[in-house]
């Protein structure tokens, strides 16, 4: 907007001129400069990918909070969607309904048997820029996420696990897994203050075992950069099985020694840092 000054000057130039036009013009001249403005921001918030975020088995999609407060801190949009955990192909439709609300690019981000479904969803998205793999399963065409669990030996949950019947919606009835409430925190989160980890046994969502036992029929990291974190105490998928598949991937890895598979809740700035590395990337 013109200062005064501007203004007298303008007038001694161009006496012609009024002071009414000169207002107006001042007017004028702020209003595009302010539209240029938002113009912009608006630009540079489109620049930025939206972040997908995917929980997997036991949990939901609180568990990425402290990710989610970073990520919009840095101005990222974020969606934690919730995953129905109930078979990896009808999982993967529901993530890519979801996905195909989002405009512009996306980096997909998938938890454990999260993983699973975004390698699923992703295939044929030429909006999905990165895929990022947070102690996950990175299974290639015909493998299952039970079947990389039982590659190296380290995984301790299946004698931690509930199981429980639950009706099918086409009639009969279907077997899902819950983790042992007492014994949630040592195999799950081990790393996690106690409460908290109490809080997470107690909101665990149950997996059916269809959606671990399905394989995958697509492998999304073919065809898109893939970032990997291994949690070096994890004991729900062993950390040799994580760095097996980062690798058979081409994904860039990191390895966090201390974490256990609830990496997202006890070392959230950790993954924060290889997500917005994977945005950044697609920029």
């Amino acid at each position: 907007m013109f200062r005064f000054s501007h203004i007298r000057s303008t007038v001694r130039t161009v006496a012609t001129v009024t002071l009414a036009s000169i207002v107006t013009g001042s007017v004028l001249a702020a209003s595009t400069v302010s539209s240029s403005a938002t113009s912009h921001k608006a630009g540079a918030g489109k620049a930025k990918p939206t972040i997908v975020l995917v929980h997997g088995a036991f949990a939901d999609a609180s568990s990425w909070s402290g990710v989610v407060q970073r990520l919009q801190r840095d101005g990222y949009p974020v969606i934690a969607t919730a995953n129905p955990l109930r078979g990896l192909s009808s999982d993967a439709a529901y993530l890519r309904s979801v996905l195909d609300t989002v405009k512009g690019p996306v980096v997909l981000v998938g938890h454990s048997y999260g993983g699973s479904v975004i390698t699923q969803a992703a295939a044929g998205d030429p909006d999905v820029k990165a895929l990022v793999y947070i102690a996950a399963f990175i299974p290639n065409v015909g493998e299952s996420a039970g079947e990389l669990a039982a590659k190296f030996p380290g995984s301790t949950l299946g004698e931690t696990l509930n199981t429980a019947s639950y009706p099918l919606p086409g009639g009969g009835t279907g077997t899902e897994l819950t983790i042992q409430q007492d014994r949630f925190h040592q195999q799950f989160a081990a790393d996690v203050p106690a409460t908290t980890a109490a809080i997470m046994a107690a909101t665990q969502r149950p997996v059916s075992t269809l959606a671990l036992e399905e394989k995958a029929t697509k492998a999304a990291w073919q065809d898109i950069p893939s970032y990997a974190l291994i949690a070096g105490k994890d004991y729900n998928i062993p950390p040799k099985a994580e760095q097996w598949m980062a690798e058979r991937a081409h994904a860039h890895s990191v390895t966090i020694d201390s974490a256990s598979h609830a990496v997202a809740v006890s070392h959230p700035e950790a993954v924060t840092d290889l997500i917005l590395r994977a945005a950044r990337d697609t920029r």
